[in-house]
């Protein structure tokens, strides 16, 4: 597709691999003849814009639950099939994976509580698969999609969109922040309850002994802690996704340099090993920071005033 300088300029090209396979109600009158509204799948970036909040990203949606169900398989087989004779090599690289999930837990979240350690586990694994889709080039499965929309589907190939790394789309990221956040608000309030979680809105940073001082001070306390609060699963999302997209759009911006001439495109191909290569770290970095930032916020909504 990075070729197709006849069809496709620079900047065509890279809307394309950056807008997503998306299913929704299309309003009355968006397309030519179009007197009504239809569910159907967008044919531009403008048609996604106009199917507003209920539209779904089919193709994010689709390969973020394949590689959970991937993970799922893969783990759940080891599990059945653990030896403690001969084990396999893939064994072994499963448990060495689990120590270090344990390791991490257990220097950081000094509670009791079974949903921690298999929750960083899914965390680590699910979301360095879904970082891991940026190290396939980047026209291989897009073109693929597009010759099976046009094949199996009659779909004009240049209206197949099919991005493949879900965590570029920030709806998956603050979607799985959000799932965080929410057990975050659970496990604060219950133990905590719920006064103590209030308390800790409006009681700090700034306390005084008098209570007609302290009570001037509980909504500047609680503007401060509400934005402390809210900050945890908007940074924990977006700085995932930030980095991720970055690393998305270079990928890109190296195909296009395929389609500039022999000289360019052996100076992309080049360059594209020596970032593949560099970005095997940014995808495990990224995994890694979600994962002990999960710990990290849930170990904190246990604390309790006697545990300061």
């Amino acid at each position: 597709m990075a070729g197709e300088s006849e069809t496709l300029t620079a900047g065509s090209y890279i809307d394309h691999h950056l807008t997503n396979l998306t299913f929704g109600q299309l309003p009355a009158g968006t397309r030519p003849g179009q007197d009504q509204a239809v569910w159907t799948l967008a044919q531009s970036g403008h048609e996604a814009s106009q199917m507003g909040f209920m539209a779904i990203h089919v193709d994010m949606m689709g390969w973020s639950l394949l590689l959970g169900l991937i993970f799922f398989v893969m783990f759940r087989k080891v599990a059945k099939n653990m030896t403690s004779d001969t084990p396999s090599g893939f064994q072994n690289f499963v448990e060495m994976v689990v120590d270090f999930v344990q390791d991490n837990v257990k220097g950081m979240f000094p509670y009791k509580n079974p949903l921690i350690a298999p929750m960083a586990l899914t965390i680590l694994v699910w979301v360095f698969l879904m970082n891991f889709m940026d190290l396939i080039a980047v026209d291989l499965l897009p073109a693929a999609a597009a010759v099976v929309g046009e094949h199996v589907f009659g779909m004009d190939p240049h209206h197949v969109y099919f991005k493949v790394v879900p965590s570029t789309d920030p709806n998956i990221t603050l979607g799985m922040a959000f799932d965080v956040f929410l057990l975050i608000l659970f496990f604060s309030v219950r133990e905590k309850g719920f006064g103590g979680f209030v308390g800790e809105l409006t009681k700090h940073p700034f306390s005084h002994k008098n209570p007609v001082v302290q009570t001037l001070f509980i909504p500047i306390n609680f503007v401060l802690e509400f934005v402390n609060l809210i900050a945890k699963p908007v940074s924990l999302g977006l700085r995932l996704f930030g980095n991720m997209y970055a690393g998305e759009m270079i990928f890109i911006l190296i195909a296009l340099m395929y389609s500039a001439g022999p000289a360019l495109g052996i100076f992309g191909g080049g360059l594209q090993i020596v970032w593949a290569l560099f970005h095997i770290l940014i995808i495990s970095l990224q995994a890694f920071i979600f994962m002990v930032l999960t710990i990290v916020y849930m170990a904190q909504s246990f604390e309790t005033d006697e545990s300061h």
